[in-house]
């Protein structure tokens, strides 16, 4: 983890799978919802107030940024600094794997 961040300023599983389905890029809200739940096969589940409350606070941090949308939908895509903290977490989340890996604390995989 970088020096300069706070254990408390990990990203919520709800923040990580939207930066992770922006960075493959722009979404509506809907659409956010919709990748998460197919990668997580169902198993992370975004509730509109989830969403909205994690797309705000995300976009007030710079991470995305609303971009324009057909009709009232408003979609979104992620930044530069976005993509800096998604970075950084996934390198932080290697970093766990590859420990359990290497202290053969990983269960098998089918």
């Amino acid at each position: 983890m970088p020096p300069n961040r706070n254990p408390r300023d990990l990203l919520t599983p709800a923040a990580l799978h939207i930066l992770l389905s922006l960075a493959e890029g722009e979404l509506h809200g809907y659409g956010i919802k919709a990748a998460v739940e197919e990668r997580t096969g169902g198993q992370l589940s975004l509730g509109p107030g989830t969403l909205y409350e994690a797309i705000h606070r995300m976009d007030a941090d710079g991470w995305i940024e609303e971009v324009s949308g057909k009709g009232r939908r408003r979609n979104y895509r992620i930044t530069a600094a976005g993509r800096t903290v998604l970075d950084d977490e996934l390198r932080r989340l290697d970093e766990i794997v590859s420990y359990a890996r290497d202290a053969d604390l990983m269960p098998e995989t089918p």
